[in-house]
């Protein structure tokens, strides 16, 4: 064991089924990933035993750890799950109703029998209560603050043992002074409870939204604090030392541990944020500019849009049943993982999801007392992975995934094979969808774009993908089932101050607007300093949120650096022209009568963070080589016959091929029902150089990924050793 003369940054991301962990030695560069199952019933625990296998891996020690990264999924389970009951929630009197009246919601389109949906209330009726004072949109106060009523709720809620407490005051985001007010008293008078107030969680307009933003803050404050707090513990007692401890946050950035749990409601989408970053890193570096990202995991599908290197953010996004109207990368989640149950509708169709068996009990081949078929049980009876995972560490049982499947298939009047190709194409179709939703619904072409797929299960199905969305290329990153955890060490610490100020261009005051970036700014640079960036070091990009006036949403685009002026405001205004029209294919530009109005102005704060450097792949060889799947008498299987798979390092046995990769085994894979079972090679992908070409049928097997190559595509390793993958031929299905 090192004595702690290295310097080893750890990203840890605890996912539904696996917790992935990559370390980066800062000196020499190497980088190391690691998985171990999740401990759902205490997460702090896979958490550890993460930390612990990566260190080892590396013969390193506790000593040797200078930070960790940690994206988490503690607040999202919360939420999606629905359990936020007990909140009291405070507002302006007269308001009381706030939360019934909410917004119109159209999930499904008009087509449906109902078009008025409300989200459920994250608070009961009987625990909101008002109190008097009025401010007006400009924060001067029309009414004084009624401290004596506020008094009396606070006694109230109090009496009923109400300690997770929401407040948000009609306008407050002008003026936080009545906010303030109140929770100055709800700590003297209920100090056992936990306070959200607006002005802190969202200073925005629109009042539904900024309540609900707060209320979810309420929500998840005491469990995401509590969380926080034993993995600080347990990493101070295992480092013997104060680590630098960050938690991603869904902005795309990270902050200290310290400082997220005074703001939960930012870690909602910790854990997709980041695989959606280290997709963005890793495909930007490749060549590609335009890339939907999917990340597959065990329990659900997160995709994502990147642009310039870049994942879309949105303000408008939800997490469960509520609204969440914070900077958070623009992701789209649909139940489809490796553990998605396959089941029956009462009508007697299959369905796939969005249900899952998760880390425990698991699907039925983890042998963990799972009862239902998944779709890790789909592709192992299939044979398009291993009959293990973690090259070996997780041993599967193939047995018990073809009985449930056979049982399963005998009430739909269909084979073994058909059974589990028709759970694969379902699945693939829900992915797709999520796909199409952030692409097709938002008038962008697919054409033009790269899939880059990762997760531990996100590229089981990229062929498939391939023929249904239409994307011409699919990119494999390395290590795919670690991304997530990678890019937790990719990213800046980041934290977002907004300012509504509503006025149109015309009467624009552009020394108010200065101030008040003036004043974002300096919130920004005090929380930098607090993480330990040297005001040197420190960067603050600034955006706007434009619309034409009469519109309901706004459009975000970059301010300039330097001073504010009128000339930045002017460019602000063509920028907005532009993205209205790629957005909606139309713009005023050209209609002066259609003015332009300022919604909100905003500040990011960014701490640069030293990045791992991309290792590229092994060197090509002399000229570049290819492999086509032989006759199955030439393959030369040393994995101890069918349904088996070696995994021999390079020099080992194995089917040789042009340019000195390995054929690591064979077994029997199905990639169509119609067409069954066929003698398949298998590859181990670490033995691949940069520069080899596979031609499918093939499976292309890692530690903690596989990549089934259906017939009639083809697989190129990058410089980077990226698997770029391509319809070989014009052929087969194409939906």
């Amino acid at each position: 064991m090192s004595g702690g003369g290295r310097r080893i940054r750890v990203g840890i991301d605890t996912g539904g089924t696996f917790t992935d962990v990559v370390a980066v030695d800062e000196d020499s560069g190497e980088i190391v990933a690691v998985k171990t199952p999740s401990t759902p019933a205490d997460p702090a625990e896979g958490f550890l035993t993460g930390i612990r296998k990566v260190l080892a891996s590396m013969d390193a020690g506790p000593p040797d750890l200078v930070s960790v990264s940690h994206g988490t999924t503690v607040a999202t389970n919360q939420l999606l799950e629905g359990d936020v009951t007990g909140i009291g929630f405070v507002t302006t009197e007269g308001f009381e109703h706030l939360l019934e009246i909410a917004r119109q919601s159209v999930p499904d389109g008009y087509g449906n029998s109902y078009f008025w949906v409300k989200p459920p209330r994250i608070v009961p009726a009987d625990l909101v209560r008002t109190v008097g004072g009025r401010l007006d949109h400009t924060g001067a106060e029309i009414r004084p603050f009624d401290a004596d009523g506020a008094r009396v709720v606070a006694e109230w809620l109090r009496s009923r043992d109400v300690r997770t407490i929401g407040v948000c005051f009609i306008h407050s985001y002008a003026n936080a002074s009545h906010e303030e007010h109140m929770r100055d008293i709800l700590a003297l008078v209920h100090p056992a409870a936990v306070v959200s107030i607006s002005s802190e969680v969202l200073r925005e307009y629109r009042e539904y939204e900024r309540a609900m933003t707060t209320l979810v803050d309420a929500a998840v404050k005491v469990r995401v604090a509590a969380y926080v707090a034993r993995l600080r513990r347990e990493l101070d007692s295992f480092t013997g030392t104060a680590v630098p401890f960050h938690i991603m946050k869904s902005n795309g950035g990270v902050l200290s541990a310290d400082e997220v749990v005074h703001q939960p409601v930012t870690t909602v989408l910790s854990g997709p944020a980041a695989g959606a970053l280290g997709a963005a890193l890793v495909t930007r570096a490749a060549g590609y500019d335009r890339v939907l990202t999917l990340d597959g995991g065990g329990t659900s599908t997160d995709v994502s849009v990147v642009l310039h290197g870049e994942p879309a953010l949105t303000t408008e996004g939800t997490v469960g049943a509520y609204p969440c109207k914070i900077p958070m990368i623009d992701i789209v989640t649909v139940g489809a993982g490796g553990g998605s149950v396959a089941w029956l509708s009462p009508e007697g169709s299959l369905k796939v999801g969005p249900r899952s068996a998760g880390a425990d009990p698991g699907p039925l081949c983890y042998g963990r007392g799972g009862v239902e078929p998944t779709v890790t049980d789909a592709h192992l009876v299939l044979g398009r992975i291993p009959p293990h995972l973690l090259a070996g560490e997780l041993p599967l049982d193939p047995a018990a995934a073809r009985d449930g499947l056979t049982d399963l298939g005998a009430k739909l009047g269909l084979d073994l094979a058909a059974t589990a190709a028709g759970i694969l194409e379902i699945s693939a179709w829900n992915q797709a969808n999520a796909l199409r939703q952030i692409t097709v619904q938002r008038g962008l072409d697919v054409r033009d774009f790269a899939l880059t797929t990762f997760g531990g299960s996100g590229s089981l199905l990229l062929c498939r993908l391939i023929d249904i969305v239409g994307v011409p290329v699919g990119v494999v990153p390395r290590d795919p089932g670690n991304l997530s955890a990678f890019g937790l060490l990719t990213v800046d610490v980041k934290v977002d101050h907004v300012q509504t100020y509503v006025s149109r261009h015309v009467l624009l005051d552009v020394a108010t607007v200065s101030g008040h970036l003036s004043v974002l700014q300096a919130r920004a640079a005090a929380a930098l300093s607090a993480e330990g960036f040297p005001s040197s070091e420190q960067r603050f990009p600034r955006t706007a949120d434009l619309r034409y006036f009469g519109q309901a949403f706004e459009v975000r685009v970059p301010l300039a650096d330097g001073a504010f002026s009128t000339l930045v405001a002017d460019d602000a205004v063509a920028a907005f022209h532009d993205a209205h029209e790629q957005l909606y294919g139309y713009c005023f530009r050209d209609k002066p009568e259609q003015q332009v109005e300022w919604v909100n102005l905003r500040v990011t704060g960014v701490g640069p963070i030293r990045r791992p450097q991309l290792r590229p792949a092994p060197g090509p060889p002399a000229a570049p080589h290819s492999f086509t799947a032989p006759h199955s008498s030439e393959i030369l299987d040393d994995s101890g016959g069918p349904g088996t798979t070696n995994h021999p390092r390079s020099g080992s046995g194995g089917a040789a091929w042009a340019g000195g990769a390995v054929a690591s085994g064979e077994r029997e894979v199905c990639f169509d029902a119609a067409v069954g079972f066929e003698r398949t090679p298998t590859f181990w992908r670490p033995d691949l150089p940069a520069g080899a070409v596979v031609s499918g049928p093939a499976v292309i097997e890692e530690y903690g990924a596989t990549v089934p190559l259906h017939p009639g595509f083809t697989a190129t390793v990058d410089g980077l050793g990226n698997l770029v993958i391509t319809r070989s031929h014009a052929s087969g299905r194409r939906s």
